[in-house]
Protein backbone atom coordinates (compact mmCIF):
# COMPACT_ATOMS: atom_id res chain seq x y z
CA UNK A 1 0.00 0.00 0.00
CA UNK A 2 1.50 3.14 -1.49
CA UNK A 3 0.88 6.52 0.06
CA UNK A 4 0.89 9.26 -3.06
CA UNK A 5 0.09 13.37 -2.73
CA UNK A 6 -1.90 14.30 -5.60
CA UNK A 7 -2.31 17.95 -6.27
CA UNK A 8 -5.12 19.53 -8.32
CA UNK A 9 -3.92 22.06 -10.09
CA UNK A 10 -5.63 24.93 -12.51
CA UNK A 11 -4.59 27.91 -13.75
CA UNK A 12 -7.68 29.29 -14.62
CA UNK A 13 -9.59 31.12 -11.84
CA UNK A 14 -12.21 34.07 -11.85
CA UNK A 15 -10.79 35.36 -8.71
CA UNK A 16 -7.22 34.70 -9.28
CA UNK A 17 -5.49 34.00 -13.25
CA UNK A 18 -2.55 31.73 -12.44
CA UNK A 19 -2.60 31.65 -8.85
CA UNK A 20 -0.40 28.28 -8.68
CA UNK A 21 2.10 29.81 -10.41
CA UNK A 22 2.16 33.31 -8.65
CA UNK A 23 5.49 34.07 -7.04
CA UNK A 24 5.50 33.28 -2.83
CA UNK A 25 9.27 34.56 -2.03
CA UNK A 26 10.75 34.17 -5.41
CA UNK A 27 9.02 30.56 -5.73
CA UNK A 28 6.07 30.02 -7.91
CA UNK A 29 3.25 28.85 -4.96
CA UNK A 30 3.18 25.26 -6.51
CA UNK A 31 6.19 25.12 -5.93
CA UNK A 32 6.37 25.45 -1.49
CA UNK A 33 3.15 23.29 -1.47
CA UNK A 34 4.98 20.41 -3.12
CA UNK A 35 8.02 20.51 -1.09
CA UNK A 36 6.06 20.53 1.85
CA UNK A 37 4.05 17.68 0.29
CA UNK A 38 7.64 15.80 -0.28
CA UNK A 39 8.88 16.24 3.59
CA UNK A 40 6.18 14.12 5.05
CA UNK A 41 7.31 11.14 6.34
CA UNK A 42 4.62 9.08 4.94
CA UNK A 43 4.21 10.29 1.50
CA UNK A 44 5.83 8.12 -0.87
CA UNK A 45 5.34 10.20 -4.39
CA UNK A 46 4.34 13.87 -5.00
CA UNK A 47 2.44 14.28 -8.40
CA UNK A 48 0.51 17.45 -9.42
CA UNK A 49 -2.55 16.86 -11.83
CA UNK A 50 -3.08 19.81 -14.11
CA UNK A 51 -5.22 20.46 -17.64
CA UNK A 52 -2.39 23.32 -18.15
CA UNK A 53 1.04 23.57 -20.39
CA UNK A 54 2.00 26.15 -18.28
CA UNK A 55 1.95 24.46 -14.72
CA UNK A 56 3.37 21.36 -16.05
CA UNK A 57 6.14 23.11 -17.19
CA UNK A 58 6.54 25.23 -14.11
CA UNK A 59 7.26 21.56 -12.02
CA UNK A 60 9.27 20.17 -14.17
CA UNK A 61 11.69 23.53 -14.09
CA UNK A 62 12.11 23.21 -10.10
CA UNK A 63 12.59 18.94 -10.40
CA UNK A 64 8.76 18.06 -9.50
CA UNK A 65 6.39 15.87 -11.17
CA UNK A 66 3.23 16.74 -13.11
CA UNK A 67 0.25 14.72 -14.97
CA UNK A 68 -2.10 16.51 -17.37
CA UNK A 69 -5.12 15.06 -17.29
CA UNK A 70 -8.43 16.59 -19.27
CA UNK A 71 -9.86 19.84 -19.06
CA UNK A 72 -13.51 18.59 -18.63
CA UNK A 73 -13.16 17.89 -15.35
CA UNK A 74 -15.67 19.03 -13.38
CA UNK A 75 -13.76 18.94 -9.96
CA UNK A 76 -10.60 18.80 -8.13
CA UNK A 77 -11.84 14.69 -7.00
CA UNK A 78 -12.51 14.08 -10.72
CA UNK A 79 -8.83 15.48 -11.82
CA UNK A 80 -7.39 13.38 -9.27
CA UNK A 81 -9.30 10.04 -9.74
CA UNK A 82 -8.11 10.83 -13.32
CA UNK A 83 -4.85 10.84 -12.58
CA UNK A 84 -4.50 8.29 -10.02
CA UNK A 85 -5.87 5.88 -13.10
CA UNK A 86 -3.06 7.37 -15.00
CA UNK A 87 -0.51 6.46 -12.89
CA UNK A 88 -1.91 2.78 -12.35
CA UNK A 89 -2.43 3.22 -8.87
CA UNK A 90 -3.73 -0.02 -7.00
CA UNK A 91 -7.40 -0.07 -5.55
CA UNK A 92 -5.82 -0.16 -1.62
CA UNK A 93 -3.49 2.69 -2.15
CA UNK A 94 -3.77 5.91 -0.34
CA UNK A 95 -4.24 8.83 -2.19
CA UNK A 96 -3.84 12.40 -0.70
CA UNK A 97 -5.57 15.56 -1.89
CA UNK A 98 -3.28 18.28 -0.95
CA UNK A 99 -4.97 22.25 -2.43
CA UNK A 100 -2.44 23.78 -4.22
CA UNK A 101 -3.33 27.42 -2.59
CA UNK A 102 -1.59 26.29 0.74
CA UNK A 103 1.46 27.13 0.84
CA UNK A 104 2.14 27.01 4.69
CA UNK A 105 0.85 23.42 4.83
CA UNK A 106 2.81 21.57 7.54
CA UNK A 107 4.08 18.20 6.45
CA UNK A 108 3.57 16.77 9.95
CA UNK A 109 -0.50 17.27 9.34
CA UNK A 110 0.08 14.79 5.80
CA UNK A 111 1.15 12.42 8.19
CA UNK A 112 -1.84 12.77 10.67
CA UNK A 113 -4.42 12.33 8.32
CA UNK A 114 -3.24 8.84 6.51
CA UNK A 115 -2.93 7.60 10.20
CA UNK A 116 -6.26 6.39 10.64
CA UNK A 117 -5.97 4.16 7.85
CA UNK A 118 -3.70 2.03 9.82
CA UNK A 119 -5.71 1.62 12.54
CA UNK A 120 -8.72 0.85 10.95
CA UNK A 121 -9.29 -1.28 7.93
CA UNK A 122 -12.89 0.10 7.37
CA UNK A 123 -11.76 3.66 6.97
CA UNK A 124 -11.27 4.62 3.63
CA UNK A 125 -11.87 8.28 3.68
CA UNK A 126 -10.10 11.15 6.20
CA UNK A 127 -10.10 14.99 6.77
CA UNK A 128 -8.63 17.33 8.77
CA UNK A 129 -9.65 20.17 11.26
CA UNK A 130 -8.02 23.25 13.18
CA UNK A 131 -9.86 24.60 16.54
CA UNK A 132 -10.23 28.01 15.60
CA UNK A 133 -8.27 30.44 17.40
CA UNK A 134 -9.09 33.83 15.97
CA UNK A 135 -12.54 34.22 16.37
CA UNK A 136 -13.25 35.65 12.63
CA UNK A 137 -13.60 32.69 11.35
CA UNK A 138 -15.83 31.50 13.35
CA UNK A 139 -18.77 33.57 11.18
CA UNK A 140 -16.71 34.14 7.97
CA UNK A 141 -18.58 31.75 5.24
CA UNK A 142 -15.28 31.53 3.80
CA UNK A 143 -14.02 29.28 6.54
CA UNK A 144 -15.86 26.05 6.71
CA UNK A 145 -16.14 24.66 9.84
CA UNK A 146 -17.04 20.87 10.65
CA UNK A 147 -18.75 18.96 13.79
CA UNK A 148 -17.82 15.28 14.48
CA UNK A 149 -19.07 12.65 16.98
CA UNK A 150 -17.16 10.89 19.50
CA UNK A 151 -15.88 8.23 16.96
CA UNK A 152 -14.15 11.23 15.56
CA UNK A 153 -16.83 10.47 12.63
CA UNK A 154 -17.44 13.92 10.25
CA UNK A 155 -21.64 14.50 11.21
CA UNK A 156 -21.66 18.25 8.93
CA UNK A 157 -19.41 20.33 7.20
CA UNK A 158 -21.11 23.99 7.00
CA UNK A 159 -20.20 27.93 6.30
CA UNK A 160 -22.52 28.86 9.33
CA UNK A 161 -21.16 28.89 12.86
CA UNK A 162 -21.59 25.05 13.97
CA UNK A 163 -22.67 24.20 16.46
CA UNK A 164 -24.40 27.52 17.23
CA UNK A 165 -24.72 28.54 20.71
CA UNK A 166 -28.39 28.89 21.83
CA UNK A 167 -26.86 30.24 24.82
CA UNK A 168 -24.51 32.93 24.29
CA UNK A 169 -22.58 32.48 27.68
CA UNK A 170 -21.99 28.66 26.70
CA UNK A 171 -18.28 28.71 25.43
CA UNK A 172 -17.65 25.55 23.42
CA UNK A 173 -14.76 24.74 20.73
CA UNK A 174 -15.82 25.39 16.85
CA UNK A 175 -13.64 23.69 14.44
CA UNK A 176 -12.08 24.62 11.06
CA UNK A 177 -12.11 21.96 7.99
CA UNK A 178 -9.25 21.94 6.46
CA UNK A 179 -9.01 21.24 2.42
CA UNK A 180 -7.08 18.12 3.28
CA UNK A 181 -8.65 14.94 1.86
CA UNK A 182 -7.10 11.11 2.13
CA UNK A 183 -8.86 8.29 0.47
CA UNK A 184 -7.98 5.15 -0.99
CA UNK A 185 -8.05 4.68 -4.84
CA UNK A 186 -11.18 2.28 -4.32
CA UNK A 187 -13.07 4.93 -2.67
CA UNK A 188 -11.86 7.61 -4.88
CA UNK A 189 -13.59 6.00 -7.79
CA UNK A 190 -16.37 5.40 -5.69
CA UNK A 191 -17.22 9.19 -4.14
CA UNK A 192 -16.38 10.35 -8.23
CA UNK A 193 -19.86 8.36 -9.15
CA UNK A 194 -22.17 10.05 -6.74
CA UNK A 195 -24.46 11.78 -7.60
CA UNK A 196 -24.56 15.74 -6.29
CA UNK A 197 -26.35 16.25 -2.73
CA UNK A 198 -29.27 19.28 -2.01
CA UNK A 199 -26.78 19.83 0.81
CA UNK A 200 -23.77 19.79 -1.24
CA UNK A 201 -25.38 22.11 -3.97
CA UNK A 202 -26.47 24.49 -1.19
CA UNK A 203 -22.98 24.76 0.66
CA UNK A 204 -21.00 24.26 -2.38
CA UNK A 205 -19.29 22.02 -0.27
CA UNK A 206 -18.34 18.90 -2.05
CA UNK A 207 -17.63 16.71 0.83
CA UNK A 208 -21.26 17.01 1.83
CA UNK A 209 -21.77 14.35 -0.89
CA UNK A 210 -20.05 11.64 0.66
CA UNK A 211 -21.79 12.20 3.91
CA UNK A 212 -25.33 12.58 2.31
CA UNK A 213 -24.97 9.19 0.57
CA UNK A 214 -24.28 7.56 4.10
CA UNK A 215 -20.32 6.90 3.87
CA UNK A 216 -18.50 8.10 6.84
CA UNK A 217 -15.29 10.43 6.45
CA UNK A 218 -12.82 10.42 9.48
CA UNK A 219 -11.73 13.73 11.29
CA UNK A 220 -8.51 14.28 12.23
CA UNK A 221 -7.50 17.17 14.73
CA UNK A 222 -4.54 18.64 13.65
CA UNK A 223 -2.70 21.09 16.01
CA UNK A 224 -1.11 23.07 12.73
CA UNK A 225 -2.94 25.77 10.47
CA UNK A 226 -2.82 25.85 7.03
CA UNK A 227 -3.74 29.24 5.74
CA UNK A 228 -4.84 29.73 2.29
CA UNK A 229 -4.29 31.97 -0.80
CA UNK A 230 -7.32 33.12 -2.10
CA UNK A 231 -6.77 36.55 -3.95
CA UNK A 232 -3.40 38.25 -4.68
CA UNK A 233 -3.46 40.38 -1.68
CA UNK A 234 -3.33 37.36 0.58
CA UNK A 235 0.44 36.76 -0.48
CA UNK A 236 2.52 39.46 1.65
CA UNK A 237 0.46 38.35 4.53
CA UNK A 238 1.81 34.81 3.65
CA UNK A 239 5.33 35.87 3.30
CA UNK A 240 5.08 37.53 6.71
CA UNK A 241 4.03 34.11 8.11
CA UNK A 242 6.75 32.34 6.48
CA UNK A 243 9.45 34.40 8.09
CA UNK A 244 8.12 34.01 10.92
CA UNK A 245 8.11 30.01 10.98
Amino acid sequence: MKTIVIIPSRFGSTRFEGKPLALINEKPMIQHVYERSQNASRVDDVIVATDDQRIVDAVNAFGGKAIMTSDKNRSGTDRIAEAAEKIGLEMDDIIINVQGDQPLMDPRCLDQLVQPFYGDPGIEMSTLAYKIVREREITDPKDVKVTFDKQMDALYFSRASIPLARDPAMRHDTFKHLGFYAYTRHFLEIFRKLDEGTLEAVEKLEQLRVLEHGYRIKVVVTPYDSPEVDLPEDIPRIEKLMGNT
